[in-house]
């Protein structure tokens, strides 16, 4: 069974309202709410529409804010299983707020002691970056690797419109969530201000934006010893179902620096965006042939296509003179046939 990784179209809309209401809770990126979805459909038209004409010819720190929204499709029965999203610049149009865990010592020299206090600060260290998000598999799918082939069909995406994106790349991770759908850290400090649960504040962000807590939230450090214990475990964690994609996020290269969700307290994870392992190993070749897998095949992610045409699948490849050969079942996925172009990366 094949499947491939496409932009997303507005008659995608009902499928990703099905899998918002999967989610359970906590995913900003992906809210079960259909005037949402629809805006941030019509919001990724726009961007796989621009042929970027006005681009820079190198990446720089201020650029368009722009989404990009991709879809997990089965091949054989042309069903919706999985979605993924690329944002080109955080920040752009309402402040990116994340949580700084930070440390300050302090030295009382009559008392002979030093007293070290963790903290958060609110900051917007991270406007910017590119950030990459939204991922979603379908439960039904959660075997055979599709997972991996959402996630890195958004580097090899990043390597094919490189000058879109930005020198910094960020991944937030959903955080703890508890039996009841509600978040111990939200409870424990910006709950505490804003007069309403988490799954109220969460819903507000993914329809409305984050302005709110531009308003509400005050500025000055939360200091964490002050925390009750629910809040305090739950600051840099990942939800379970996540640990799978921080490892994948670590293999990568991205790491833990001291952000972590303003709502949740999940850890955000940050990478140099040409030092992540997919975008510097991928490779644009030629494809010489289109002929079943041998010996000297590999198992790689292979794409093609600009913007709206991009497409991305796994395939069987083997060299062939100065490119590669593909399988059949890939080519014909990814509609490409030798002389065409493409780009891999090893799986």
């Amino acid at each position: 069974m094949t499947h491939v990784i496409r932009a997303a179209r507005a008659a995608d809309l009902e499928h990703l309202y099905e899998m918002a209401k999967l989610t359970g809770g906590g995913f900003t990126n992906l809210p079960p709410d259909r005037r949402a979805l629809t805006a941030k459909l019509e919001r990724a038209a726009a961007a796989f529409a621009n042929n970027e004409e006005g681009y820079p010819e190198t990446p720089t720190e201020s650029g368009r804010d722009e989404l990009f929204v991709l879809i997990l499709e089965d091949v054989a029965t042309g069903e919706v299983r999985g979605t993924c999203q690329i944002f080109t610049r955080v920040g752009q149009t309402w402040p990116f707020y994340s949580y700084r865990h930070a440390t300050l010592t302090q030295h009382s020299k009559e008392l002979g002691r030093t007293f070290r206090a963790e903290m958060l600060n609110l900051v917007t260290d991270l406007e910017g970056s590119s950030e990459v998000g939204g991922l979603f598999l379908h439960p039904g799918e959660r075997a055979g690797g599709l997972g991996m082939l959402l996630a890195r069909s958004r580097y090899l995406f990043i390597a094919m419109h490189r000058k879109r994106f930005a020198d910094r790349i960020l991944a937030e991770l959903r955080g703890v969530i508890d039996e009841r759908g509600g978040s111990p850290f939200w409870d424990g400090v910006a709950g505490r201000f804003f007069g309403m649960n988490f799954q109220d504040a969460d819903y507000f962000n993914a329809i409305n934006g984050n302005q709110f807590i531009a308003d509400l939230m005050p500025k000055h450090p939360v200091y964490i010893a002050m925390l009750p214990e629910t809040a305090r475990s739950a600051i840099g964690l990942p939800h379970p179902s996540g640990r799978a994609a921080m490892r994948m996020l670590e293999t990568e290269g991205f790491a833990a620096e001291g952000y972590i969700d303003i709502f949740d307290g999940g850890p955000t994870m940050t990478a140099r965006t040409d030092r992540v392992r997919s975008i510097a190993d991928a490779k644009m070749v030629p494809v010489k042939d289109v002929r079943a897998a041998g010996d000297t095949a590999t198992r790689a992610l292979v794409a093609t296509g600009r913007l709206a045409d991009f497409r991305c699948t796994f395939a069987q490849i083997a060299p062939a003179g100065e490119g590669i050969a593909l399988d059949p079942a890939a080519a014909q996925a990814l509609g490409v046939s030798a002389g065409d172009t493409v780009w891999h990366v090893a799986r």
